[in-house]
C-alpha cells in the first residue's frame, strides 16, 4: 500500500518510477488480495501503467533516489537484492516501520529503544545516504498532506545533510510547506519515530481510520 501510494505520486508528479519486486512474474501473478485487504498487484498496475515492474536489482540500478517502502522485516534482504554497489552514493529514503506480526495485529516492534530499523539500514549500506521519513503516518497522509486539515508535522532525520535537503524537496513536491517539516538530527532519531507506531495505531483505532496525523506546537 505505502510503495504503490508512493510510486503512483512521484510518476504523477513527472518522475521515472520503478517498483521493484523479488520475481516479477510472480508479483504480477498474484490474484487475491494481500494481508491487509489491498487488491493485487496487477490491477494496480493497469491503473498505474508509468510505472515499470522490475527486478529489485534493476530498480537499484535505475533509481537516482531510492525508496525503501517494504514490510519492516523484508527491507535489509530487499535492499541487498537491489544491490550494496547500486546504492552506494544515492539517497535512500526509508519510510519502513519494523513491523512484527508474529503475536498477529496489531503489529510490535521487531526493533526498538537501543536501535531503529533506519540505524540498520545504514549501518548494512554505510555508502548510502539513509533519510528516515513519512514513516509516522499513513500513505495516504504521506503523499497528500492536504487529506488532514490545518498544520501537521513530518519528520526527518539522517546523517547526511545534502540528503536531507534533497528529501525535503521531494516532500514539498508532495504538499509538505517547509514550516511542517521538522529534521530531528541523525539516524538514532529514528527510534523516535518509529516507536510512535503504538500510539498511532491507538489512535487509528479511537478514531476509527488513517486520516490523522500530530502536529508540533512550540511556544
Amino acid at each position: 500500500m505505502v510503495g504503490r501510494g508512493l510510486a503512483g505520486r512521484l510518476a504523477g508528479l513527472g518522475h521515472d518510477v520503478v517498483v521493484g519486486t523479488r520475481v516479477v512474474e510472480e508479483t504480477r501473478a498474484r490474484t487475491d488480495p494481500d494481508a491487509m485487504g489491498n487488491p493485487p498487484y496487477a490491477e494496480w498496475e493497469q491503473a498505474n501503467p508509468a510505472v515499470r515492474l522490475v527486478p529489485f536489482a534493476e530498480a537499484g540500478v535505475h533509481g537516482e533516489l531510492i525508496v525503501n517502502a517494504t514490510a519492516g522485516a523484508g527491507a535489509l534482504p530487499a535492499l541487498e537484492a537491489a544491490g550494496a554497489a547500486n546504492l552506494a552514493g544515492k539517497v535512500v529514503v526509508d519510510v519502513a516501520n519494523p513491523l512484527d506480526f508474529s503475536q498477529g495485529m496489531p503489529p510490535s516492534l521487531s526493533v526498538c529503544n537501543t536501535d531503529s530499523l533506519g540505524e540498520q539500514i545504514q549501518r548494512a549500506f554505510p555508502d548510502a545516504r539513509v533519510v528516515k521519513t513519512l514513516n509516522t503516518m499513513n500513505a495516504h497522509v504521506m503523499v497528500d498532506p492536504s487529506r488532514v486539515p490545518g498544520r501537521h508535522t513530518v519528520f526527518l532525520a539522517g546523517e547526511d545533510a545534502a540528503a536531507k535537503e534533497t528529501v525535503k524537496g521531494l516532500l514539498r513536491e508532495f504538499g509538505w510547506p517547509e514550516e511542517a517539516i521538522v529534521d530531528l538530527g541523525g539516524i538514532p532519531a529514528a527510534r523516535g519515530t518509529e516507536m510512535y507506531l503504538p500510539l498511532w495505531l491507538s489512535l487509528y483505532a479511537t478514531l476509527g481510520g488513517g486520516d490523522f496525523n500530530i502536529q508540533v506546537v512550540k511556544a
